[in-house]
Formats: C-alpha cells, sequence, structure tokens
C-alpha cells in the first residue's frame, strides 16, 4: 500500500526556509520541528559559527566585539549552501544586507513574531545566549531596533504569541500551502 504524500511547496534553487526573528523566538526548535514536518534537513547558523569558530557566540562578542561578530556571520551566511533546509538564523542575521540578500535568494523567509514580553520571560539567562546588542543597550531597545529589519526581509510574518512550538510549526506549513494554492 503506497502512503499518499504531498511534497513540500519549496522546488528550484530556491528551496529553502529561513526563519528570522528575535533571541527567544523559538527559531532553532521550531525549526527542528517544521524541518521533521517537511521531511527537509536542518541548519542553525549560530550552531555553524559556534563550530567554526571553537567558541561560543557570546564569547566571541566579549573577545572580538559586535563589529567583528557580524562579520564573522556574514561571511558564514554568504558561504552558506543548503538545498531543502530549514534553516534557523541568529537573530542578529537582519544588521547584514548582504547576508539576507543571499539568504532570501536561496529560500522564503519566515519571521516569528513574538512580542517582546513574551520574549523576556523566555530569555532567562542573556549573558549565556550570545545576545549581539550593544553595550548598555536594553532588551526593548534591541527589540524596537530589529523589529523594522524582520518585518522588511520576511516574506512570511507568523504571529506566535504564546503558542507551542508545535502550533508555530503548524501555522507556518500551513501558510506555505496556502501560498502555493493561491
Amino acid at each position: 500500500m503506497e502512503i499518499p504524500t504531498q511534497e513540500p511547496p519549496m522546488t528550484g534553487t530556491a528551496n529553502n526556509l529561513i526563519l528570522i526573528g528575535m533571541p527567544g523566538a523559538g527559531k532553532s526548535t521550531v525549526g527542528v520541528i517544521l524541518a521533521k514536518r517537511l521531511g527537509f534537513g536542518f541548519i542553525d547558523t549560530d550552531l555553524i559559527i559556534q563550530t567554526q569558530e571553537k567558541r561560543r557566540l557570546q564569547l566571541i562578542i566579549d573577545q572580538q566585539g559586535l563589529s567583528e561578530f557580524r562579520a564573522i556571520e556574514e561571511q558564514m551566511l554568504l558561504g552558506l549552501f543548503a538545498e531543502r533546509c530549514v534553516i534557523a538564523t541568529g537573530g542578529s542575521v537582519v544588521y547584514s544586507q548582504k547576508g539576507m540578500k543571499s539568504l532570501r535568494r536561496a529560500g522564503r523567509t519566515v519571521y516569528l513574531q513574538v512580542p517582546r514580553s513574551v520574549l523576556e520571560q523566555r530569555i532567562a539567562d542573556m549573558g549565556q545566549r550570545g545576545l549581539v546588542m550593544a553595550p548598555g543597550q536594553s532588551f526593548a531597545q534591541l527589540f524596537a531596533e530589529r523589529s523594522p529589519l524582520y518585518q522588511r526581509y520576511a516574506d512570511l510574518t507568523i504571529d506566535c504569541g504564546d503558542l507551542p512550538v508545535e502550533q508555530v510549526a503548524e501555522d507556518i506549513e500551513a501558510e506555505l500551502f496556502k501560498s502555493l494554492s493561491a
């Protein structure tokens, strides 16, 4: 008995899904679930940087500063090649126009939009997460600075609220199939 399958709506060379959003939005967690649902691979760009640099993101930021971290991130993005993958990006990718242009050529960008209050609850230990933020900058300021950038680069925005990650993955999949049939 053959089980009917529905192919994910990603074909051709731009067949990846790129998740963007604030730290704590659930990009990595949702990404793994979504990749399994779609039968895609999964890539976490923060893990690529940590592996490549052989140290945690926060250590890179502490030792080399924000601009050097952003340069490392941009070079990694420009060299990234993926097919049929869900790519969970670091929250700071939107600062690189070249990096975002490269990602958008590789697939559709999905902004996981989460209210600031929910993000602040999720991020218990900001110092260990490797948040790319200027010294003295508050999370509220970072949120206000980045939100318009995420909106600018998003092909699709998913209002996550405080939804469980499984529901967010299901909503993304439903929106992808809906846009395919439109």
